[in-house]
């Protein structure tokens, strides 16, 4: 992928506007927020006002989100794991439940506990907690959603996620050599229930197929219909 200027970017996304887009998702930019700035003010200077989307791993600092205060319409903040050695684990970060839970709690001060959308159902402001269920960690999803609701409020949206897919760089991990059970879904399912988290989306296991991206396409993240 080539690089581009800042006017390019923006020449893009403005195409995606014309064509009927109303939101400008950015992904993991945690490391490239000065430029994510810099992109919406360019856009707004055109006369372009979408709905800015921070689409984050929620392992964010308090001062890059507070720098973006009055920016972001929707934050959509993963919160995976309830414990900081699986943290370490698995994506190599420390103090990673007190690092996400302030995080979310900025967000929250900002845009409140709710997800706001519109006639179509899509968002338009607030924020929603997404959480992969991985295979053979029930307890982490179970230790997710108490911290969710004891934290932050049973009343936040959740999005909890079955499309956790086995790849080859994990056959020897126990758990995560497998796909996701229905008995693990629906075990962490009653759990959700059971705290009172009732705002939110829930995944039918065959997603963990439907969802997985193919980068040797053009549109790695189209779904093919059969």
């Amino acid at each position: 992928m080539p690089e581009l200027s800042f006017e390019e970017v923006v020449k893009r996304i403005g195409a995606c506007l014309d064509q009927g887009c109303t939101a400008v998702g950015f992904v993991s930019p945690s490391h490239q927020v000065p430029q994510m700035k810099h992109i919406i003010s360019l856009l707004n200077d055109c006369g372009r006002f979408p709905v800015i989307v921070y689409n984050s791993n929620g392992y964010d600092k308090l001062e890059t989100l507070q720098s973006l205060e009055g920016l972001v319409d929707v934050y959509l903040p993963d919160f995976k794991y309830a414990d900081d050695a699986l943290a370490k684990t698995f994506s190599g970060v420390t103090h990673y439940v007190q690092t996400a839970t302030a995080a979310i709690k900025e967000m929250i001060r900002q845009k409140g506990r709710k997800l706001i959308t519109n006639d179509m159902e899509l968002a338009v402001s607030g924020i929603l907690i997404r959480h992969l269920v991985l295979p053979g960690y029930i307890e982490n999803s179970i230790g997710v959603l108490n911290i969710i609701a004891e934290a932050f409020s049973p009343g936040m949206w959740v999005s909890l996620m079955a499309q956790y897919h086995p790849m080859p760089a994990v056959e020897t991990v126990p758990g995560l050599n497998r796909s996701l059970s229905s008995a693990e879904y629906n075990r962490v399912l009653r759990h959700m229930e059971d705290l009172g988290i009732s705002n939110g989306y829930i995944q039918e296991l065959e997603s963990n197929d439907c969802y997985l991206p193919d980068f040797n396409e053009f549109h790695p993240f189209e779904i093919k219909l059969t």
